[in-house]
């Protein structure tokens, strides 16, 4: 697997990959009259992650990209009900509308065609290229061979077209237990591509279906309903991952061999999305739920949609990340840090700047008036001039963060120390005169002076140059805010990759990717709607979380810290 490259911030061309070459020569040449229709086919078995994103923005995309002929369709592949939730088709039309994109009446569903498929199933059982097999799943297995052996003929292939469309019906009608028997696709178990020695497509499943009901005990395979359900709505481009490479001679041969399809669709893939410190598998996913190692689907730390948006990541920063990734038809590794990047660019021009501090030690300015409080005009966001000001209060005590303070100074430490100076951001510069601790040597407060003549960034007289900047909350006004720092979910780059075949990828998770803090924020925080962006000046951006942040109570979630290494040294 390659690494995707570090190299620029700029998107790439839409136009300069190979799907899109394909698709505009396609228009060209007048296939479909003109038409592109794509189709996004999420099943509802789990919440949508970042891969999801990067297939809804390419298949939406394209939509838009050749509108007005062009509509991309929202199809669920509710073909397994044992594990579909009403809850699960809820967040992914949540998700998709997110990211900014809308289906229109286009919204289907593989059910809708259910009784379509049946028929496409008997028409195949008449030509003789379907017939029911009563082999066990393990007999199966046995029996297909590998990727140096052809397979072994099921004893049961060469039943009559009216035996095996009886046992059809009768599997329809219920009469047979799961396992009992399946209806499998005639076509050669010596072919070299494994899909193609006579796939499964229909079983029983004898389960509660979230839109038929019991209407049906028998269901299609995904193979099977995804190439005829795109044929019946008309779909031209049928856009896949990878993995789906090696199933597309199966796609083609059923919309070769099944009549009177309305489309005439055809396959292609591209490679995945692979992000470093992550999994993205809804299969690990939900187990990282089930087993309570996060706190839910949206938990801020999880490569979900749902837990990205909990976290503060935009729809206009997950757009620019996939069209910077691109297309491949090769499977690569993204850089976290490539996410992050999109994520600060887009939040530097929206976010308003505000003062909070993290881990609160107090400085008392001795010399400054008791009960003076002067307001201070700062702008909300210098990247954007008509966010306007705010006041911020300054008084004669205050908070600092205990990390711009070092006791015990190590080389090329510019912030406070004592008998040092550093300067408070807007404010002037003060002089660390003396530290107080507590009985067990805890450093409570800091004892300082400062020095008005140096506002407006006049530098010191007589003394050396101020190298430090630090941020600051006025005690007095501070308000209280629960604020949580997430970090990378997994302490290595590929879980998967480390824990192997037989390994569990969880032994990976990082211990410390969630640790809360009670910080002090100024006081124009109070009125923080959730779902709020902010900068913490020189900490980081900052969300007010949407389910917990509320009048009284203060609750932030790190999006992503404010450094970005991405486009340093990394390049």
């Amino acid at each position: 697997m390659l690494r995707f490259p570090l190299m620029s911030n700029a998107p790439a061309p839409a136009s300069k990959d190979f799907i899109r070459e394909m698709i505009n020569a396609d228009v060209e040449a007048q296939r479909s009259e003109g038409w592109v229709i794509t189709r996004f086919p999420p099943e509802p078995n789990g919440y949508l992650h970042l891969g999801h994103a990067k297939s809804i923005c390419l298949n939406f995309g394209l939509a838009l990209e050749h509108a007005p002929k062009a509509r991309c369709h929202l199809r669920f592949d509710d073909t397994n009900p044992t594990k579909e939730e009403v809850e699960y088709v809820e967040s992914i039309q949540e998700d998709v509308r997110w990211l900014g994109f809308d289906w229109g009446t286009h919204c289907y569903y593989a059910s809708d065609y259910f009784e379509s498929l049946f028929g496409f199933a008997q028409q195949l059982i008449r030509k003789g290229l379907a017939y029911v097999d009563d082999q066990s799943l393990e007999q199966m297995r046995a029996n297909r061979g590998s990727l140096t052996a052809p397979g072994t003929e099921s004893p049961f292939r060469n039943r009559s077209v009216q035996e095996n469309l009886a046992l059809f019906d009768r599997m329809r009608a219920g009469e047979f237990p799961e396992g009992a028997c399946v209806l499998r696709a005639k076509i050669d178990m010596a072919s070299p591509n494994m899909n193609m020695r006579d796939p499964v497509i229909y079983r029983i499943l004898k389960a509660h279906h979230h839109r038929t009901g019991d209407a049906w005990c028998i269901y299609p395979m995904y193979d099977f309903a995804h190439p005829l359900s795109d044929a019946l709505e008309g779909i031209t481009h049928s856009l896949c991952t990878l993995e789906f490479e090696h199933h597309r001679p199966l796609y083609e041969w059923l919309i070769s061999q099944v009549e009177g399809l309305p489309g005439n669709p055809y396959q292609r893939e591209f490679a995945r999305l692979n992000l470093t410190y992550t999994v993205m598998s809804k299969r690990k996913l939900l187990e990282l739920v089930r087993e309570g190692l996060v706190t839910g689907w949206d938990d801020p730390r999880m490569p979900t949609i749902s837990g990205i948006r909990r976290r503060g990541y935009t729809p206009t920063a997950i757009r620019t990340f996939c069209e910077t990734v691109g297309l491949t038809k090769f499977p690569s590794l993204t850089e976290l840090e490539l996410l992050e990047h999109c994520v600060r660019g887009d939040l530097n021009k929206h976010a308003q700047r505000v003062y909070g501090v993290l881990r609160p030690i107090k400085v008392v300015l001795t010399n400054y008036p008791e009960g003076q409080v002067e307001m201070l005009e700062m702008a909300n966001n210098p990247e954007d001039p008509e966010a306007g000001k705010r006041p911020v209060p300054l008084s004669r005590e205050l908070y600092i963060d205990a990390d711009d303070f070092m006791e015990h100074p190590v080389p090329d430490f510019h912030r406070l120390v004592p008998g040092g100076e550093v300067r408070l951001k807007f404010a002037f510069c003060i002089i660390c005169n003396e530290v107080v601790k507590d009985a067990d040597g805890k450093i409570v407060e800091l004892r300082c002076t400062y020095d008005d003549a140096t506002r407006h960034g006049v530098k010191p007289v007589g003394r050396p140059r101020v190298k430090g900047i630090i941020h600051w909350v006025s005690a007095a006004h501070a308000l209280d805010a629960e604020v949580r720092l997430y970090d990378k979910l997994f302490t290595v780059e590929q879980p998967d990759e480390a824990a192997g075949e037989e390994g569990d990828f969880k032994q990976f998770l990082n211990p410390d990717s969630l640790e809360t803090v009670c910080a002090k924020v100024e006081p124009s925080l109070s009125e923080a709607k959730p779902g709020s962006h902010f900068q913490f000046e020189r900490v980081g951006y900052f969300f007010s979380d949407p389910k917990e942040c509320r009048p009284g109570k203060l609750v932030f979630n790190r999006t992503v810290a404010l450094k970005d290494g991405f486009s340093k040294a990394k390049a």
